[in-house]
């Protein structure tokens, strides 16, 4: 049976969609089978994905959507199916967040560095404890060596797990989701060497159970 990671957080413009891209690529990447399950209405997993499919011909992954209801019956048809299910939430916390965390293996959540988004992660907390799940808090658009990033990281670790690599402020993330890509399939730059950081500590906590 696959593992489920699910992407949460109540602020938008975290940087959801694209950590579960990059994540997404990463795995398969490395010869995972990977299905992304798309819950947020707005869709931009979905674009990407017809955009990817359009640019490549095969995405080297699978794409599904739900609603809130049917997440549970997706992730249990999608683990039979695959190595590993990566779901994209909408930006809000409520109870139809509650399937989609209690599906998961992992929660991550993006967080942008700025006090509001640290903030943020209040209300998802409480859920993912309501749930008994694990959470890993991911810092995204990092700006090296500045007193804010270092606050906010110190600041996150005193709330919730905070994964040792993080995502820097780089355009090239979403210079490569409107072109169907994830930033390692760009041409060589640091992003890719955060992912696959991040992809390695994620694979970790998976097979800790």
């Amino acid at each position: 049976m696959g593992k489920v990671i699910t992407v949460a957080q109540q602020k938008g413009g975290s940087g959801k969609t694209t950590l579960a891209i990059n994540l997404a690529v990463e795995f398969a990447r490395q010869g995972q089978r990977v299905a992304l399950l798309d819950t947020d209405p707005q869709g931009s997993l979905g674009r990407w994905f017809l955009t990817r499919r359009a640019a490549l011909g095969d995405p080297g992954l699978d794409l599904s959507t739900a609603s809130a209801w049917g997440v549970s019956y997706e992730c249990e048809k999608l683990r039979k199916m695959t190595d590993l299910v990566i779901v994209d939430t909408p930006p809000k916390v409520d109870a139809d967040l509650r399937p989609a965390l209690r599906e998961a293996d992992l929660v991550l959540i993006p967080v942008a560095t700025s006090q509001v988004d640290l903030w943020a992660t209040d209300g998802v907390l409480d859920l993912i404890a309501r749930e008994n799940r694990r959470p890993l808090v991911v810092l995204n658009r990092v700006k090296p060596n500045t007193n804010l990033s270092r606050e906010i990281a110190t600041a996150a670790q005193e709330i919730a797990p905070v994964a040792q690599a993080s995502l820097g402020q780089r355009v090239v993330y979403a210079e490569t989701l409107g072109r169907g890509l994830a930033a390692m399939e760009a041409a060589k730059s640091a992003a890719g060497a955060e992912i696959t950081a991040l992809a390695e500590q994620v694979a970790a906590l998976l097979q800790e159970g």
